[in-house]
């Protein structure tokens, strides 16, 4: 069975996120941070090298394969950030649709040049491909 890579670190998300050389991805970086903070009630954590995950969840597929991972994260790759959103969000292509300028892939990772290209109130949505995962992780637990 593999071994799973992108776990919770003890490296400092802040650090990490001062460290961006790029200013605007910096300032990007700490307006997601603000962000997912108020959606998920959760601290950031690195996951990982390069990931700002928001509490985290246990999850099982079919195959047995299980783990654990962040609610909701965000990456900087390359020239663009990667917000990691919930794969099984009812109307999420409806959400995304009124995000603005992104392309998605792999079900779960939404590519954003700069934030200033996209509508953080569509993230911010209770309903949103952000919340929803939190939200349910709260209801299981209750």
């Amino acid at each position: 069975m593999s071994v799973l890579k992108t776990k919770p670190t003890e490296v400092s998300a802040e650090r990490h996120i001062a460290a961006i050389a790029n200013e605007e991805q910096r300032n990007d970086a700490q307006t997601l941070v603000a962000l997912m903070r108020r959606v998920t009630k959760h601290e950031p954590r690195m996951w990982g090298p390069s990931i700002v995950g928001f509490g985290s969840y246990h999850y099982k597929y079919a195959s047995g394969h299980e783990g654990d991972s962040a609610l909701a994260g965000f990456a900087v790759r390359g020239s663009e950030l990667v917000v990691y959103i919930a794969a099984d969000v009812e109307g999420r292509n409806v959400l995304l649709a009124k995000l603005g300028k992104h392309k998605f892939s792999g079900n779960v990772c939404v590519y954003i040049r700069r934030l200033a290209n996209v509508d953080l109130k569509v993230l911010e949505n209770p309903g949103s491909p952000l919340g929803s995962r939190y939200e349910e992780s709260l209801s299981a637990t209750q």
